[in-house]
């Protein structure tokens, strides 16, 4: 069995490529980093370390890698022999991976079994966005080559920091992980992932990790950053940032209590599982690189906005939440661009039309005001804006 991987990256290798692993596939790697897959080639084998309670170190073979931006004919190839193709390479790159499908659907058998697709990206319903741009490169052979596919969406949660120098392709992770799949699109054929778990509806599954996970872990990095702490474990450790944390999740509870009736003792435990393993310092995880990528996390149906608007319509309390979006406005670092992108912003637009841009908001809405608010806070912080 073969499977062929986009993203080659430490989740890619760490997460999603381990476990295929597990299942009997063949990896193929492909990735536009060429050092990242010159370093592949260049082993017969690396090693997943978990690192905290439970770790275990596990050994890869049986892979390796292609740069698709040099040979993009080799991954087509790979593409149209394969039993399953999954991407961890975010969201807004899935309309780059999207050509290589297609091309590679144009020269699969069709007798053979329909190629299992899986975007294990941190996004809602991240594989119908890539089946999307493939039906829309596909044009009008969509319906010979639609049935060449299935295409399942999932939701993946694992804590890969950043690497330790010299690490090479190992990689270091949490032992924690879920991947939770689709069962419905494979009929009686599921692809054999072993540590996945299949269900009928994915829903809950994805918003409860998204508004868990990703909040939780985001508005820990805002927070930590603004009072000036280094570490993701550091920051949980100062008894006023896991409050404002603790309060953005009960917040976000509700909305999923509300929403799909899951229950709030089980939301409970599970918060404090997320914040436990936040609180491993065996991880070497930053606030800065958590919290990079600050116009993307504030976006419309991000961690923030998306369960921050959905409880507000809903009546619900949404004012922790409001405040890590205003912790997240004061995210400054020169070395990420949209962190440098975000502060330009603030110094130059007013509130209002700050908040529409960036949060996707209508003015009318139940939240907008208060994102607003602490939006011409930040402002008057910085000295003011245009406007």
């Amino acid at each position: 069995m073969k499977a062929v991987h986009f993203g080659a990256g430490n989740i890619g290798r760490g997460f999603v490529g381990l476990l295929l692993h597990e299942g009997g596939y063949q990896v193929v790697f492909s990735d536009v980093a060429a050092p990242l897959v010159d370093a592949i080639n260049h082993v017969s084998r690396y090693t997943v370390h978990e690192v905290g309670e439970g770790g275990r170190d596990t050994v890869v073979t049986g892979f390796t890698a292609i740069n698709s931006a040099e040979h993009p004919d080799r991954v087509i190839d790979e593409i149209a022999g394969a039993n399953v193709v999954t991407t961890a390479v975010g969201p807004t790159i899935l309309k780059f991976v999207a050509p290589h499908i297609v091309a590679g659907l144009a020269l699969r058998d069709p007798s053979s079994p329909p190629l299992q697709i899986m975007a294990c990206e941190n996004a809602i319903n991240a594989t119908d966005l890539l089946r999307d741009e493939i039906k829309a490169l596909a044009g009008d052979a969509w319906d010979a080559l639609s049935s060449r596919a299935v295409f399942a969406n999932t939701a993946v949660d694992r804590i890969v920091p950043a690497q330790p120098e010299g690490a090479g392709v190992d990689v270091t992770v949490e032992p924690f992980f879920e991947w939770a799949i689709e069962r419905t699109p494979f009929g009686d054929d599921p692809p054999n992932i072993p540590g996945a778990h299949f269900v009928d509806d994915l829903a809950p599954y994805i918003e409860r990790k998204l508004f868990t996970v990703n909040t939780g872990h985001a508005a820990t990095a805002y927070f930590g950053a603004q009072a000036g702490v280094e570490a993701i474990a550091g920051a949980l450790a100062d008894p006023d940032i896991a409050a404002r944390v603790e309060a953005a999740l009960e917040e976000t509870s509700a909305l999923l209590e509300a929403k799909h009736g899951l229950d709030a003792d089980s939301l409970a435990a599970y918060r404090a599982t997320i914040l436990g393993r936040f609180r491993n310092r065996a991880l070497p995880d930053t606030v800065w690189r958590v919290g990079r990528q600050p116009l993307r996390k504030l976006s419309r149906h991000e961690r923030f906005v998306g369960p921050a608007a959905e409880a507000a319509e809903r009546g619900l309390g949404v004012d922790a939440l409001v405040a890590a979006m205003g912790a997240a406005l004061a995210f400054d670092d020169t070395e990420d661009a949209q962190s440098v992108d975000l502060q330009r912003m603030l110094r130059e637009q007013d509130a209002a039309s700050f908040t529409a841009s960036v949060t996707g908001l209508e003015p009318q809405h139940p939240l907008f005001a208060k994102v607003e608010a602490v939006v011409a806070a930040r402002q008057a912080e910085l000295g003011g804006a245009k406007g």
